[in-house]
């Protein structure tokens, strides 16, 4: 595969020229090598020689996008995109569910590649050079695009030859291998780079989730770390190696990294220039190349109105002949009204409901027993299937979603409900805000509160039964050493009290009899702060008498509302009285 894949893209001089014409004049407009401080930035840091000496590709070194980011940060603020197929100012705004997929990616390298470093932006970038970031969101509910996005065929014209190793599987080209899906993976990469990044059984190359999944660990392999900037460019470049390739990458790394909000799924700017200078990829859409020198236009050219045909004879009311034809909606010359799109699923969400979710509590620790359940429905209160709903934790809490993540995105089922993970509690009590929102669709979101108490125990015992004894003025032989358990359960990290009190009617402290010693030794009859350990024990510290004999009670208390309480005697050694002395004449 090295020997296949690990040479550059191959151009025709024309093509080379008009791509390099356009790349330059991009290039000179936005001041390469200097940000808009005067400072370099890593964009245009040249890559360490060891970079260009890739052995692999994703893409087969197809054709990508080479549009600059503008000059100007990015607003981190949502705005509102263009209109689907628009073009704008508005390049830092990502469609909500291909924003999702990266960041879902990044969070599962996160876990299985610690080391690697693997930032969404990286991905957001890769997305947004390869195919327009899913040509601006088109995509489904799932994630899936709406039409498939393919490069042109790599038949060696202009182009790497690669001839066709998934017998047109991915591709439908039985010939050659094209590029497939909104990360750009030729079918031979695809067959061991493949992903399920949405969990639903398959590698799909147009699937978002996927692709964006099967990009971070391809990115990822050789023991890259991305965060070294020699990696970084060893990483970029194996995706499709070209000096070019990997200068833009960057650009729109650091672009994003500035900030970027999400938009709309189908709102997202199109880019309009390529590497290659040809047409934009399949599906045409708005957005496609225009050659250097030329004014480039947001959208494709307007296509002709069909010619009315001339009406038959007009025939009087009642008759059996043709009607005059209604004179035609466009005038003749001006664009076609393009066929309306149909509406998705996602597109009807009118409002969210709440599915039946039950009090939701759970002592800090544990996984809160009930689960999260949202309804999506239309004005009319209908349920809508196949739509993603996020459920977000927000405010300042460790509560999380099982597998330690704060976000999850659940698609809707057949009866429009989505079921969040389980919830698992921290350590921090309180209530927790969990927050609805649909994917793709601006909605009000629908919170539910969740509260997080502290843990708890309902039992008490001692561990031993030896009695707790001591001489007055002595230390007692034998430490307290109680368990705690809560249904039956060990109870760990149980917040407990202990009191030396005055009587079992009276629990206020005594001011005499046994004590425990503070840090400064000295003399103290309650202990607060103390802690159940991991087995639900909680050993007391060493007890000492004062001069007064008798017995005295030592009552401890635990969140949840245990209580034992323990008898400690304090008495004088015993003394043996003399024998009799023998008589006179014993």
């Amino acid at each position: 595969m090295a020997a296949q894949f690990g040479r550059r893209l191959r151009k025709g001089a024309a093509t080379t020229a008009v791509a390099a014409v356009a790349v330059a004049a991009l290039s000179a407009s936005q001041a390469p090598g200097v940000n808009d401080h005067g400072r370099q930035t890593a964009a245009d840091a040249t890559p360490s020689p060891e970079a260009s000496a890739s052995d692999g590709s994703a893409t087969g070194n197809s054709p990508y996008y080479t549009d600059l980011p503008p000059l100007k940060s990015p607003n981190p603020s949502p705005s509102t995109g263009p209109a689907p197929g628009g073009t704008g100012t508005t390049e830092s705004g990502i469609p909500a569910t291909v924003l999702d997929a990266y960041k879902r990616a990044e969070t599962t390298l996160r876990e299985a590649k610690p080391g690697c470093n693997l930032p969404w932006q990286l991905l957001a970038a890769i997305g947004r050079v390869e195919s327009g970031q899913a040509r601006g969101g088109r995509v489904d509910a799932d994630g899936t695009t709406i039409k498939k996005i393919l490069g042109p065929q790599l038949d060696g014209n202009g182009f790497a030859l690669i001839k066709d190793t998934d017998d047109g599987a991915y591709d439908g080209n039985s010939s050659y291998d094209q590029a497939v899906g909104p990360m750009q993976f030729i079918p031979s990469t695809w067959a061991w780079a493949g992903r399920d990044g949405n969990g639903d059984g398959k590698k799909d190359p147009n699937n978002i989730y996927d692709a964006a999944l099967a990009a971070g660990h391809y990115l990822c392999r050789n023991n890259w770390d991305l965060s070294q900037q020699s990696e970084l460019d060893r990483a970029i470049l194996s995706y499709n190696n070209s000096r070019e390739y990997l200068n833009l990458v960057m650009r729109w790394l650091e672009y994003y990294r500035k900030g970027a909000h999400e938009v709309p799924d189908g709102t997202g700017t199109l880019p309009g220039n390529r590497s290659d200078g040809g047409a934009s990829p399949t599906p045409t859409t708005p957005g496609a190349t225009t050659p250097a020198g030329s004014t480039p236009r947001p959208g494709p050219k307007p296509e002709k109105p069909e010619k009315p045909e001339k009406p038959d004879t007009p025939q009087k009311p009642g008759g059996g002949g043709a009607t005059t034809p209604k004179p035609p909606t466009t005038p003749p010359g001006s664009p076609s009204t393009p066929p309306a799109t149909p509406p998705t699923p996602t597109d009807t969400v009118d409002h969210l409901e709440d599915a039946g979710t039950a009090k939701l509590t759970a002592m800090a620790g544990d996984a809160f027993g009930r689960r999260i359940s949202t309804r999506a429905e239309t004005e009319a209160g209908k349920a809508v299937a196949k739509v993603r709903v996020r459920f977000t934790i927000v405010g300042d809490t460790d509560t999380t979603f099982t597998g330690g993540e704060d976000v999850a995105t659940v698609a809707t089922n057949s009866s429009g409900v989505a079921v969040a993970p389980a919830l698992q509690a921290g350590e921090k009590t309180g209530t927790v805000t969990v927050r609805a929102t649909v994917v793709g669709r601006a909605v009000p979101g629908l919170d539910y509160k969740a509260t997080v108490t502290e843990r708890a125990a309902d039992a008490l015992a001692r561990t031993g039964d030896a009695a707790l004894t001591c001489a007055p003025g002595g230390t007692f032989a034998n430490r307290v050493e109680l368990k705690a358990t809560y249904k039956g359960a060990l109870a760990d990290g149980v917040a407990a009290t202990a009191t030396l009190i005055k009587s079992a009617d009276d629990p206020t402290a005594t001011d005499k009899g046994p004590y425990f010693k503070d840090a400064d030794g000295k003399t103290v009859r309650t202990l607060t702060g103390l802690k159940t350990d991991a087995k639900g024990l909680l050993k007391l510290p060493e007890l000492y008498a004062d001069d007064t004999t008798g017995t005295f009670l030592l009552r401890v208390t635990t969140a949840g509302g245990a209580t034992l309480t323990v008898e400690l005697t304090v008495a004088a050694a015993e003394t043996s009285s003399p024998s009799p002395s023998a008589g006179p004449g014993a």
